[in-house]
């Protein structure tokens, strides 16, 4: 499978250095686009006096469209051609446990799956059950995409990429110490007291551990200065710098022929 361009080609044109120029940038406005749309839904649906509150603006969708651009941009760097990057449409991948999974991004090029990714959010107040689904639902969809490739839905593709982004709402609610139930066994001592913005950078650092995703990106922000598109990322194996990085390596490598 090849791009456009080989990778020798995009080194000269274009040094590894610099594939992610402007990054910040565009990480900047994809924060910004997100609380943006956030806050237009949910005057949307105050006014429609419907399916009231910030969950019901966070199921309305689209608001991580700025994430999903932010990472096409990049590919588009690297030589990826616009039409071998998925994001509306024709986003369904076979499953093992179900027939089809719908993913948030993919990257197929000559019939090959080179990327699978999930942009995903949550808002405050309430963030107990939320992180719960959120938890097994990055578990399940990891676990079947690999078992479906292991029985050869994706035949005649190498190993793809699966990504996961997660945007998280910086209050209060996300901050403060969390009690967990323990009547039989104890927890880990890393949960004890945990907050929700610990829990899921435990979450995603151990989804890339244990290999059910390739990289992972945990971006911290408030709904007063996300606006201007101001964020933060509390750890430093999982930034949007380094899986975007590693996407592009992957790809780089398909490219190359490796």
């Amino acid at each position: 499978m090849t791009w456009p361009r080989t990778l020798p080609e995009l080194e000269a044109l274009h040094p590894m250095s610099l594939v992610l120029d402007r990054l910040h940038e565009r990480s900047v406005e994809a924060v910004a686009h997100y609380w943006a749309t956030l806050a237009g839904q949910n005057s949307k649906q105050r006014s429609e006096n419907a399916d009231r509150g910030r969950r019901a603006a966070v199921t309305g969708g689209r608001q991580m469209d700025g994430f999903a651009s932010l990472v096409r941009d990049v590919l588009a760097d690297n030589g990826v051609p616009d039409a071998s990057v998925y994001t509306q449409g024709k986003l369904e991948l076979p499953g093992y446990f179900r027939p089809t999974k719908k993913w948030d991004m993919l990257v197929v090029h000559e019939g090959r799956l080179a990327a699978a990714l999930e942009f995903k959010s949550q808002v405050g107040p309430s963030f107990g059950n939320n992180f719960n689904n959120r938890s097994e639902e990055a578990v399940g969809v990891a676990h079947d995409a690999w078992t479906a490739f292991r029985e050869g839905a994706f035949t005649p593709s190498a190993r793809p990429f699966l990504g996961w982004v997660m945007l998280l709402e910086d209050c209060p609610a996300s901050r403060e110490p969390v009690a967990v139930k323990e009547p039989h066994f104890d927890v880990f001592p890393e949960f004890s007291a945990a907050s929700y913005g610990r829990r899921y950078e435990l979450l995603l650092r151990r989804l890339v551990q244990e290999r059910l995703y390739d990289a992972s990106a945990l971006v911290l922000s408030t709904a007063a200065s996300g606006l201007t598109g101001a964020y933060t990322e509390p750890a430093g194996d999982l930034t949007l710098r380094r899986l975007v990085a590693q996407l592009t390596g992957h790809v780089m490598g398909l490219a190359d022929g490796s």
